[in-house]
């Protein structure tokens, strides 16, 4: 496991324990508390947040707001009790493979 995937493993396992915090205190668990329609939507804000700072073209901010998509969609694959490594591998799966013979394969 590279350094990278040990970084979300290590920021996964964190957010797991935090799932069942005190609303009051964690803000991962407040999200939780709150239900999965306020994760997804927290989500679609930050991926709204990383387009528009791509598209303003400043590099620190596109790596801050990246940054606060992926932890977003940690806790969304937490929600839903899927992780980081499953993506992982999903990924690994489809290295080397073309992303248009990848679509063809889903029927899209």
């Amino acid at each position: 496991m590279t350094d990278s995937n040990q970084t979300l493993e290590r920021i996964a396992a964190v957010l797991e324990a935090r799932k069942g915090s005190d609303p009051n205190e964690s803000y991962v668990a407040r999200l939780h508390h709150k239900g999965i329609d306020a994760i997804l939507k927290k989500v679609g804000e930050e991926a709204t947040e990383a387009v528009i700072a791509a598209k303003g073209g400043d590099r620190e901010q596109v790596i801050y707001e990246t940054a606060d998509l992926w932890f977003h969609s940690l806790i969304m694959l937490s929600a839903r009790d899927v992780s980081p490594g499953e993506v992982l591998a999903e990924l690994e799966r489809r290295f080397g493979r073309s992303g248009l013979e990848e679509k063809a394969s889903r029927g899209g």
